[in-house]
């Protein structure tokens, strides 16, 4: 998915927006041959100057000083995000993260108002909208809304999908509105868009910056795990 131009307002955010669709990656024989071999970066990062928070708080996952950081920039109506997500993400978490060897970031990069609407409630706390939420609320949600993408992200009614998933958080319609019409929220979103664009070269999702490499597209299980194993 490439970076668009589109300008993100509150107006879009609330209003009807065009449908994000998109289709999974199907992985064949060749790929499946190929998955543990280690990828190639497309780019080098000051990672020093990446792991420095932006205007947001950090969702960090790990220790701070595991030895593989990683750095994942993603959109919510970005299928190949929501592929990694859902098939690999965990398995990488159970494996490294909690065992102490990588601290996993997740960073905001929304492509289109919907996304950043979805990004807004993630960070969001529910019940006190004025307030950001917690990882313990974050990380939840985003998976939440992966799971469900299909459902939200190519809805005709954005909005009323959004506010369906949204209940199942703990929204109530009053806390979702507030949440979507706080404009310092949606410019701090941008602001870590904009980040990583212009500082780390970011223009595809995922990207994941990892240990001064840039690497862009969706990893599986044996990929990543074969290039985690490496910088061990």
């Amino acid at each position: 998915m490439r970076i668009s131009e589109m300008q993100l307002t509150k107006r879009q955010l609330l209003g009807g927006v065009a449908a994000a669709t998109a289709s999974m990656a199907v992985y064949g024989t060749a790929q499946a041959q190929a998955a543990a071999e280690i990828p190639k970066p497309d780019g080098d990062v000051d990672m020093a100057k990446v792991m420095t928070a932006g205007t947001l708080p950090e969702m960090a996952l790990g220790k701070a000083d595991a030895p593989v950081k990683i750095v994942e920039y993603m959109s919510m109506t970005c299928p190949h995000c929501a592929h990694f997500h859902n098939t690999t993400f965990d398995t990488i978490k159970q494996k490294y993260v909690d065992t102490g060897k990588v601290q996993f970031v997740l960073r905001e990069f929304p492509f289109d108002p919907r996304a950043a609407a979805a990004f807004m409630l993630a960070r969001c706390n529910p019940q006190k909208p004025e307030e950001l939420s917690t990882p313990e609320q974050y990380f939840p949600m985003v998976a939440m809304l992966f799971k469900q993408q299909q459902q939200w992200a190519a809805a005709d009614d954005g909005r009323a999908a959004l506010l369906q998933m949204s209940k199942l958080a703990g929204f109530t319609e009053d806390s979702f509105t507030k949440c979507l019409t706080n404009q310092k929220l949606l410019d701090e979103v941008n602001a870590t868009r904009e980040r990583g664009s212009k500082d780390f070269g970011v223009n595809a999702t995922p990207t994941f910056l990892i240990n001064g490499k840039r690497y862009s597209g969706d990893m599986p299980v044996d990929t990543m795990s074969a290039l985690i194993d490496s910088l061990l």
